[in-house]
């Protein structure tokens, strides 16, 4: 099947939000546990920068699949050039090559907008998504030991970075 990548606009946040939530649900990419409405999304969407890009992944019907975010690191402008991303595959959709396909297009989209780093923070026990990271270039940098709680248990978080 064929994928379109594209940057994402309002009428995708029910989408995203979904897709999101299942992440949440499925506790292997997020230590948030409160599901997101709607209303919580596109607060969020529209609260970014230019600069700090949505995007998403469709099949060649238009249903998306996917989308990853370009987030402030940090707000202070001596980080201004590096950036801290998330990705999320529909949960059907995982496995089949879409995350790697959308985060090489991020990489792509953040190189345009000028960031010179990128980071991201993943669970330690996350191997399929530190592969992932891995496959197109992401080092680990090290793991913050007791980083948080989920379902009431702590996690260690591994960092990992890729220079562009």
């Amino acid at each position: 099947m064929n994928y379109r990548m594209r940057e994402a606009s309002m009428d995708d946040i029910a989408l995203i939000t979904n897709i999101y939530n299942q992440g949440i649900e499925d506790r292997v990419a997020t230590l948030e546990t409160s599901l997101k409405s709607v209303d919580e999304m596109k607060d969020w969407m529209t609260n970014r920068s230019d600069k700090h890009k949505v995007l998403i992944i469709e099949d060649c019907n238009g249903a998306v699949k996917g989308w990853a975010s370009i987030n402030t690191f940090n707000s202070r402008c001596c980080y201004s050039g590096v950036a801290d991303i998330s990705i999320y595959i529909e949960r059907e959709e995982r496995g089949k090559g879409l995350g790697k396909t959308l985060l090489n297009y991020l990489v792509k989209v953040a190189q345009e907008q000028g960031f010179h780093k990128l980071v991201l923070s993943t669970f330690e026990f996350n191997e399929a998504g530190k592969r992932l990271y891995r496959s197109v270039g992401f080092r680990e940098v090290g793991t913050y030991i007791n980083q948080g709680t989920l379902d009431g248990k702590f996690v260690n978080v591994t960092i990992m970075e890729k220079l562009l």
